[in-house]
């Protein structure tokens, strides 16, 4: 049921990021409102994920867990009818509340199922390898459906699977929870929502409008405000929702960067290669799926020997050279263009996802090893919801600087086309006020060639941008992982008389929480 939960909260990821620019052309919209396709489902789920694990803890994980089903059932069957990017929105959001329900829930699931710690890490490295799964075929899915049929369809498969996991459920889940010493943080809650969902919409509107924009302006000063009140609200909770104290651990710290920058790269990388795929190289769905396997395909290829070699190579290393490889395959991609053949840049994709295997089997076990025991479920929860505010502002952040280079690139592109001033004038205005996809539908007579060669590269000198960004925040990443990721005992499991509130109190010794 975990790995079952996992996949479905996980499958819309990548499913939608390839059919990106299929919803581009079905729905008319810009390349901001792309970018809240992806992020109204990861928001959600970034903000809400915290608050989740503790109503786990309070009222019952089976009850959470099939809370979630329902939603990515109903999420999925929004997104499925909409006619509109409004209503997309909607369905997605609602999905990635489900996805925010199944998370923390799911590796709870597994932690009370089983108490031996040791025998656990192997049902937790089956738990990953299905994240890793949807995210691999995703795309595939996505793909087979477009080729066939309209968008909508590939909002199909979660709905059914999610109601027959439902119905299993009821009758074959176990139940756990954690009665006494967790409650609802609600200050914490509504402070850390307020503040990614300012700083998220701060950045994806500042990159459509310009970032002087009053809106803007007020969004991402209302983010910094709400951040700040989280961090005081959590240092006076009696039951905070995130002990602060967790960072005076530098191991945690450096998986906390690690997790959000591995998300804010991999997602956002997805953003932006789906675009490349469909407006330069102007592929189909299924020819741009099977370019873009290739990265969560080789990630959970490689996270069975990864996992292997965590006993014996230290995670600072592997996460450390992980990086390094990743960072070296997104610069190797700047040299792409219209024209790059399918063998050229599947191998820097393999690369990128060797890096990554190598990043997301070890990270969350290092949060949990780096803190003391009765922190070690509140640090497996940090470490996720890291990830997953990393994974919102992977479109915003990538979405907004290419957006904002190519529309500064256009102009000389243009000139550059032998595109006539006039023709060129409608394509810029074109492209400020409807995104860079509208160009495309555009008819210039004969200028509309050199028109499209001009906006490709206009898009590959943005795309360019975002690699070099993405790969110098990978590296800084190494960098916090080799200083502050020191090897460190894991604290021994307390008597069973002294079991944390985040676990039932078992009859056998306390488990160690999962990671």
């Amino acid at each position: 049921m975990a790995c079952l939960g996992v996949f479905v909260a996980y499958l819309p990821v990548t499913t939608v990021s390839v059919s990106l620019p299929a919803i581009q052309r079905a729905l008319g919209t810009s390349t901001s409102q792309l970018s809240w396709v992806s992020d109204a489902f990861v928001l959600p789920m970034a903000a809400l994920i915290l608050t989740t694990g503790v109503w786990g803890d309070v009222h019952g994980r089976k009850r959470v867990f099939q809370t979630g089903m329902a939603l990515c059932a109903l999420g999925s069957a929004i997104s499925l009818s909409s006619d509109s990017v409004q209503a997309l929105w909607a369905g997605q959001a609602v999905s990635g509340l489900g996805a925010a329900a199944l998370l923390p829930t799911t590796l709870a699931l597994i932690s009370h199922a089983v108490p031996d710690h040791r025998e656990r890490g192997r049902f937790i490295g089956l738990w990953a390898m299905s994240l890793m799964a949807s995210l691999a075929v995703g795309p595939l899915i996505a793909g087979v459906l477009l080729e066939n049929v309209a968008w909508r369809w590939i909002f199909l498969l979660p709905v059914p699977v999610s109601l027959i996991v439902l119905v299993v459920a009821a009758f074959r889940l176990p139940d756990s929870r954690a009665p006494h010493g967790r409650r609802l943080d609600w200050p914490g809650q509504i402070s850390a929502a307020v503040a990614v969902t300012a700083v998220v919409y701060g950045v994806i509107e500042g990159g459509a409008d310009g970032f002087g924009e009053p809106a803007v302006v007020t969004a991402l000063v209302l983010g910094a405000v709400a951040a700040v009140a989280f961090v005081v609200v959590e240092r006076r909770s009696a039951s905070p929702m995130l002990d602060l104290s967790l960072f005076r651990s530098p191991a945690f710290t450096a998986t906390a960067l690690v997790a959000m920058i591995s998300f804010l790269g991999l997602i956002g990388f997805f953003f932006v290669l789906s675009l490349y795929f469909g407006m330069v190289q102007h592929l189909t769905t299924m020819e741009a799926a099977l370019r873009m396997v290739m990265v969560s395909g080789v990630s959970l290829v490689a996270g069975l020997p990864i996992g292997r070699l965590m006993h014996r190579v230290s995670a600072r290393v592997l996460i450390t050279t992980g990086l390094v490889v990743a960072a070296g395959a997104m610069l190797s991609l700047t040299g792409v263009d219209a024209h790059t053949s399918y063998g050229s840049i599947v191998w820097r994709l393999a690369l990128l996802g060797l890096g990554m295997g190598a990043v997301l089997t070890p990270m969350t076990a290092s949060a949990v090893s780096s803190v003391p025991y009765h922190l070690a479920g509140m640090a497996a929860a940090g470490n996720n919801a890291f990830r997953q505010v990393g994974g919102a502002l992977g479109p915003a952040v990538l979405g907004a600087l290419l957006t904002t280079r190519a529309l500064d690139a256009l102009p000389g592109r243009l000139a550059d086309a032998g595109v006539p001033a006039e023709a060129g004038d409608r394509v810029l205005d074109t492209a400020r006020e409807q995104g860079l996809g509208a160009v495309a539908g555009l008819d210039l007579d004969a200028a509309t060639g050199p028109a499209l060669t001009a906006l490709g590269d206009s898009f590959l000198d943005g795309m360019r941008l975002c690699l070099t960004v993405s790969a110098s925040l990978a590296l800084l990443a190494a960098l916090a992982c080799a200083l502050l990721l020191r090897p460190a005992a894991r604290p021994t499991a307390p008597a069973a008389s002294s079991t944390p509130a985040t676990e039932e109190a078992p009859a056998r010794p306390a488990p160690v929480p999962a990671s």
